[in-house]
């Protein structure tokens, strides 16, 4: 199975001067657990994750006042949708992340998660009788 089969094509796209509390907000709208920040005066994207948005709330930071360009992770590995799901699943492992932005051609097309590749890897709900055997 391949990354495109698995990847979620719901991309947020935010600017590095959203706040993290906006993020957050824009995130959880939209039932996902990463952004893509463009920052056109850095010259490329990002990558904030509710990971993120936690590890600053813990640290006791204003989520109305940090920034996302504070925060975002622009040393991003890129996944094509011709990757197969072992590869992304690889890159995962050996960054130590959870999401893997997807770029076809020009830009982001989805964006691939743990959750994502397990979805496709889980068998299929089974009755539980089946199960117990």
């Amino acid at each position: 199975m391949l990354v495109r089969d698995a990847m979620s094509t719901v991309v947020l796209t935010i600017g590095p001067a959203h706040t993290l509390r906006q993020a957050a907000r824009l995130m959880a709208a939209r039932r996902i657990g990463a952004a893509v920040v463009f920052d056109t005066d850095a010259g490329g994207l990002g990558i904030l994750t509710e990971r993120d948005i936690l590890n600053s709330v813990g640290a006791g930071q204003d989520p109305d006042l940090e920034t996302a360009g504070t925060h975002t992770t622009t040393d991003v590995v890129f996944a094509a949708p011709s990757w197969t799901l072992e590869e992304a699943a690889e890159a995962m492992t050996h960054g130590g992340f959870r999401h893997l932005i997807v770029l076809d051609g020009d830009g982001p097309v989805g964006i691939v998660s743990v959750r994502d590749i397990i979805r496709c890897w889980a068998p299929a709900r089974r009755h539980p009788a089946t199960l117990a055997g």
